[in-house]
């Protein structure tokens, strides 16, 4: 049952009357109502508890002046220490089964997010993500670093990458040797291509590590382990013997973080700090394993990592919000020339937003962040409650189907949602011109913001060819005569196969386009073709050379393509999912917005319908072209109810050219005539100064 707006009363306030009006008005919906599609009431009332208490903290004012990086890390460190002393989350939440907890973990840190980035990763990875590695990787033996955590007594960091390897982790080499006369691990880096390095809060402020090590008893590797260590006297933050902790130094970006490197230098830590849910070692050194395939251990103890990228992708879907936000506002204010040579009349120029190119530009990444938001929110309940499975069952035999997809997943939907965030940011701040590359904006700052999670937590391009190779494995199982392993069902229509790929264009009404049928029907037949395609060139490649080749050689225009379609067609579906039980008011609007957002998807990949022989008529081209247009003209009266909808507060957006009021020219100057030091003359001006320059404003003499 559809929520109600008065769920909503007196926790999200009304908007301000104002320019935006215009458009406002012309929605046949509530936004209120929109709100509740893309929210959970429940959960809103927590981001709008913590959004309203970070207003009225001064710690948390945004500096007039663009402090230095140490004066960032400084600001951060405060800030976050401040953060975690509100408690946000209610004291018996730690009691709550693992989903629930973790949910209302991720709402909070979600919220943090979007408004103050630096801020919330330095939590995410210190609290967050060290509380899921114990919880996930660790037993009752490691409760006491559990309690710590909670109780806001330690700031940790995950120490994975090293200088010479990050995505390839089987190659990672920083040693535990078990020394059994003392049951401790001694730990060392060979050389400084195996120091670790990128570490979030590690430069500066963390006292502990989960550190990623190759774990040797008698003799012998048994791959990549997972171990808390303590780098840092919590007194006197200053490092303990046996390690050298050093800053990442200046960055382009997310400079109130300290990324750092460690190198160690045979370290001493207990036995029983060896995280040994899936795999321990005895006092007298014999390893014992719930697995018995090192890589099957490797899997498990990086899968709490997954953790880490569905936080990135609701990151990337909250900027990618506010961009859409910022540059639809804009363009619904902001008016330039007009029809019959009147633009010089101010009172006939047109705004922004009438025109079908600036529409063109910016309703796809509308789209784009409506569908993905949904997506994000929905599947973060599926990958929950797998994790929750993993942590409650001790068969981990049986969940390894389930892994293995949520794995796949999760690779190809963080690439989505941030490559996603990152075109539209770019292209919001093209669509509001010079103004857009104020500070004040914001656009820059989101741009900088996100670009870093393309890489961070798996490198988008490489973290393509799990998925791929996830699907290619269960693409194989059919053709042999097999079945699909998709407990999750993301790829169950597969089992139609050869039905999918006999299906050919057939000249439809236009509106036909616009149908989830239609729109499902070539994405399915798009799958199914690059499936094909990929698997066929890998084994023509493999039979030349080796599986490493061939993968390598497939991966432009098939299996990086797969990865990227399958997972667009997997993120409507979630969006559909959640139409169908949408408010009747909404529906309209909402099927309007994923029919843009998967045309305009499809229009990118049209080339390979016809190389494929779906069709060689040019009238599939025009009208799925045409049909974008038409959604772009007819999502134009309903765009500042979706924005409104979907947009956090102002104090979040944070940018003088999309507040809510809809005030441009007003923000602008106060922006302007009230920022420090703008209308005084420099410190240096001396220094610029020409020896006896002229004075053009001095009268000459009549003599």
């Amino acid at each position: 049952m559809a929520s109600s707006t008065k769920d909503l009363d007196g926790v999200v306030n009304d908007l301000p009357p104002g320019p935006l009006d215009t458009y406002r008005k012309q929605a046949k919906f509530h936004w209120k109502q929109m709100k509740l599609f893309f929210e959970d009431a429940e959960l809103l009332k927590i981001k709008m508890k913590v959004w309203n208490t970070l207003e009225r903290d001064p710690t948390f004012q945004r500096p007039k002046k663009v402090p230095d990086s140490d004066e960032m890390k400084r600001l951060a460190a405060i800030q976050l220490h401040k953060y975690c002393h509100y408690n946000f989350l209610h004291p018996d939440t730690a009691k709550l089964p693992y989903k629930r907890k973790t949910k209302f973990m991720m709402t909070v840190n979600e919220a943090l997010a979007v408004a103050f980035p630096d801020v919330s990763i330095k939590h995410a990875v210190g609290i967050g993500l060290f509380k899921n590695a114990l919880s996930t990787l660790g037993t009752e033996r490691h409760q006491h670093f559990v309690d710590a955590s909670w109780n806001n007594q330690v700031l940790a960091c995950l120490a994975l990458t090293e200088i010479a390897h990050g995505s390839n982790t089987k190659q990672m080499r920083t040693t535990a040797t078990y020394d059994e006369k003392t049951q401790e691990f001694i730990i060392n880096t060979p050389d400084f291509k195996a120091a670790k390095c990128w570490v979030g809060n590690l430069g500066k402020t963390c006292t502990v590590a989960v550190l990623f090590a190759q774990l040797y008893t008698k003799g012998h590797c048994h791959g990549l382990h997972a171990f808390v260590v303590p780098v840092r006297d919590p007194n006197t933050l200053l490092p303990y013997p046996g390690l050298i902790i050093g800053d990442m130094g200046e960055k382009i970006g997310l400079h109130g973080i300290d990324n750092g490197f460690i190198l160690f230098k045979d370290y001493r830590i207990p036995r029983e700090n060896l995280l040994n849910r899936t795999a321990d070692v005895t006092p007298d050194g014999e390893y014992e394993s719930s697995f018995s395939e090192p890589g099957k251990i490797l899997g498990a103890a990086l899968e709490s990592l997954s953790t880490g990228r569905v936080g990135i992708m609701q990151e990337s879907s909250n900027n990618l919000i506010c961009a859409v936000t910022i540059a639809i506002r804009y363009a619904a204010i902001r008016k330039q020339f007009g029809p019959n040579g009147d633009g010089g009349n101010t009172k006939n120029e047109w705004p922004l937003i009438e025109y079908q190119l600036h529409r063109w530009r910016l309703f796809p990444h509308m789209a784009a962040a409506a569908i993905l938001r949904t997506f994000v929110t929905s599947f973060t309940d599926t990958y929950l409650s797998a994790v929750e499975l993993s942590t409650t069952s001790k068969e981990f035999q049986n969940l390894s189907d389930v892994v293995s997809e949520v794995h796949a997943i999760v690779s190809s939907a963080k690439a989505l949602v941030t490559w996603s965030c990152r075109d539209a940011i770019q292209e919001c701040r093209e669509a509001c011109g010079g103004h857009a590359f104020m500070k004040a904006s914001r656009l820059g700052d989101l741009r900088t913001t996100n670009d870093p999670c393309v890489t961070y937590e798996g490198d988008n391009n490489v973290l393509l060819q799990q998925t791929s190779n996830w699907l290619l494995r269960q693409w194989q199982n059919l053709t042999q005569g097999n079945k699909l392993t998709t407990p999750l069902g993301s790829c169950k229509f597969l089992e139609n196969h050869r039905f999918i790929s006999s299906q050919t264009f057939r000249v439809v009404e236009s509106k036909t386009l616009t149908s989830q049928k239609f729109i499902s029907e070539c994405y399915e037949w798009l799958i199914v073709y690059l499936l094909k395609q990929t698997d066929s060139k890998q084994s023509e490649i493999e039979r030349r050379t080796n599986k490493f080749v061939a993968r390598a050689e497939s991966q432009v225009y098939c299996a990086a393509l797969l990865s990227k379609v399958y997972i667009e067609y997997l993120a409507l579906n979630y969006f559909w999912a959640k139409v169908c039980a949408a408010d009747s008011t909404l529906i309209n609007t909402l099927n309007n917005l994923g029919a843009l957002y998967g045309l305009s998807s499809l229009e990118k990949h049209l080339v390979y319908f016809y190389q494929g022989s779906f069709t060689n008529n040019s009238n599939f081209s025009k009208m799925i072209k045409d049909t974008i247009l038409f959604l772009c003209d007819i999502l134009k009266p309903e765009a500042l109810g979706i924005i409104d909808g979907m947009a956090p507060p102002d104090f979040v957006v944070n940018s003088v050219i999309g507040r809510s009021d809809g005030k441009l020219y007003e923000n602008l100057e106060a922006e302007l005539m009230h920022g420090l030091s703008v209308m005084s003359r420099p410190d240096w001006w001396r220094e610029i100064v020409i020896n006896n320059p002229p004075d053009f404003m001095r009268h000459r003499s009549k003599l």
